[in-house]
């Protein structure tokens, strides 16, 4: 299977920057794409931002000018650059990946999130 490990999380002002880290590891497989969602409390999950394998990238309209994706492929790595943070932005933020493996193609893989907390 394929193990994310999520870091960056904390607390930070309302203006301040995070930045948040998600590598994959195991093996038998290929990444498709990686990204990041965030469910807020009483809310549902929704999209953050998602690059494919190739460079890709998807940003959520709410966190466009503020948020920047990238990725390290030596690492398995995404990485989720926030900047000008509002306390909207609070919620725990989730890693996601698509994979490819030897008989199956697509298949998803969660991390176990990592809050993010906006707030003066």
């Amino acid at each position: 299977q394929v193990h994310l490990v999520e870091s960056g999380g904390g607390l930070v002002q309302p203006g301040g920057s995070l930045r948040l880290s998600c590598a994959a590891s195991g093996s038998g497989f290929s990444i498709v794409s990686m990204g990041w969602y965030r469910q807020a409390p009483g809310k549902q999950r929704e999209l953050v931002a998602t690059i494919t394998s190739g460079g890709a990238t998807n940003i959520a309209s709410a966190v466009k000018g503020r948020f920047t994706i990238s990725k390290d492929n030596d690492k398995n790595t995404v990485y989720l650059q926030m900047n000008s943070l509002k306390p909207e932005d609070t919620a725990v933020y989730i890693c996601n990946t698509i994979v490819n493996k030897f008989l199956a193609r697509g298949l998803g893989f969660w991390g176990q999130g990592t809050q993010v907390t906006v707030s003066s």
